[in-house]
């Protein structure tokens, strides 16, 4: 297993209290959880992957991730076994959309 950290600064759209769960881990799937959490305006993603050395790969996805969404407090946990890119960006999203009721782009 490699563990992951990534934290982005200067977020400014908020998530409800509430934490929001979706995907399962499984077979060449993950798991995301995404809850609010106090971190100074900041969004700080966790990724524990079966898949070693793809950082650099990660580091795109959630950078890309992060420029969609601009998250602040908020703690996202990943939890992969081996999913492609896509698959990250859509469950990424998947779960933000659902916490915040809205999709992608829309004004918070």
């Amino acid at each position: 297993m490699e563990h992951l950290s990534y934290r982005f600064e200067h977020g400014h759209r908020h998530v409800p209290q509430q934490a929001e769960l979706v995907g399962v881990v499984s077979s060449g799937n993950l798991e995301v959880l995404i809850e609010a959490c106090p971190q100074q305006q900041a969004c700080v993603i966790e990724i524990n992957t079966a898949a070693t050395g793809f950082g650099a790969i990660w580091a795109a996805v959630m950078t890309d991730f992060n420029a969609r969404w601009l998250l602040a407090d908020v703690r996202i946990t990943i939890n992969d076994m081996g999913a492609t890119p896509a698959v990250v960006s859509l469950r990424l999203d998947q779960a933000v959309e659902t916490l915040l009721g809205q999709p992608q782009g829309a004004q918070a």
